[in-house]
């Protein structure tokens, strides 16, 4: 299965980590960046396991012991990119956890300096 193989290609952002810090105070989570609705744009947030992973599921990396998925299309078509993990304001989507209230995860391209 392609979750087994590790890239290594994420990073969080402090405040992410603060948020995910808060949401582990009740478990384990894990993230998986979807290639279906919505191009994929906005990470999901689950507790440990209430993800059905599928073949196509690639495990990016950990943040924190918190594994984070990616479609492997997804991945392909974004040319293999390096994801920061971030939170921001609006409402989470669908099923995912929300980092806070009024607070939802988001990812960008690239990595910032110091910060793996």
């Amino acid at each position: 299965m392609i979750g087994d193989r590790t890239t290594e290609q994420v990073v969080a952002t402090p405040a992410a980590r603060q948020a995910i810090a808060e949401l582990c105070r009740q478990g384990t989570v894990m993230f998986v960046q979807s290639g279906g609705c919505c191009g994929g744009t906005a990470p999901m947030c689950f507790r440990l396991g209430e993800f059905i992973l599928g073949d196509s599921d690639l495990l990016l990396g950990e943040i924190d012991g918190c594994p984070f998925y990616i479609d492997q299309r997804l991945y392909l078509a974004w040319a293999r990119p390096a994801l920061v993990l971030d939170v921001e304001p609006g409402f989470a989507e669908g099923f995912s956890l929300a980092p806070a209230a009024g607070m939802h995860f988001v990812v960008r391209s690239g990595q910032p300096a110091g910060q793996r």
